[in-house]
């Protein structure tokens, strides 16, 4: 990613500002759901805030430069302060990707009312946001731990089913997938993911891939 701040300069800055936006949404909504359902932890974190810099892990913000792929600070819950453990974790872990759901909605909506040059600046600024947030929906809502797809995908699985293995495993198959779709990109998880975006863009009025 890096290597479009000599390529292409603009694109690299809407890059960082779609991210930016994208990343912190997602994050403020676990953190303002969290606490809505009566768990406060994120909240005395100063993470129900939309200040990025509350939001930005340190690596992931590094991974992102670097390789194209990383990750915000992830929202801290205590389950325990929830009324329904299982389903208030399942909305809180819903909350973000639905945010970006709605966010790449909301920045589609000059696209579709053809308000919006297809061959102006503002019309690739508004493609990079909704391609951001597709992306992240998608990638998010992955059922393998840590993402947010696995809280969703235990509130589904038996009781008797030991969710701590799930936690441990999780993390190493996630890092297996991402590696593998480097050596195969078109075919990895990577392509998956890319697959299911570009259909959900194009819906939202975007009809040509621009990356």
């Amino acid at each position: 990613m890096l290597s479009l701040l000599s390529q292409n300069p603009i694109l690299f800055v809407f890059l960082i500002v779609a991210l930016l936006l994208a990343v912190t949404f997602h994050e403020f909504m676990h953190a303002f759901t969290a606490n809505y359902f009566g768990d406060p932890t994120a909240k005395h974190m100063g993470r129900v805030s939309l200040n990025p810099l509350h939001h930005l892990d340190t690596l992931g913000t590094l991974a992102i430069l670097l390789i194209g792929i990383g990750w915000g600070k992830p929202v801290q819950i205590n389950e325990r302060n929830f009324k329904n453990p299982r389903l208030d974790s399942a909305l809180v872990s819903l909350a973000g990707p639905l945010t970006n759901l709605v966010l790449a909605i909301v920045f589609s909506v000059p696209v579709l009312l053809r308000l919006v040059d297809i061959n102006s600046l503002i019309y690739i600024f508004l493609y990079v946001i909704v391609q951001i947030n597709v992306l992240l929906l998608i990638f998010n809502l992955i059922p393998i731990p840590p993402l947010d797809g696995s809280k969703v995908l235990y509130w589904f699985l038996p009781r008797s089913v030991d969710i701590m293995k799930l936690e441990m495993y999780g993390p190493m198959v996630l890092l297996a997938l991402i590696f593998l779709s480097f050596i195969s990109p078109n075919s990895g998880l990577f392509g998956i993911i890319f697959g299911l975006t570009r259909p959900i863009v194009n819906l939202l009025g975007f009809p040509v891939a621009l990356f």
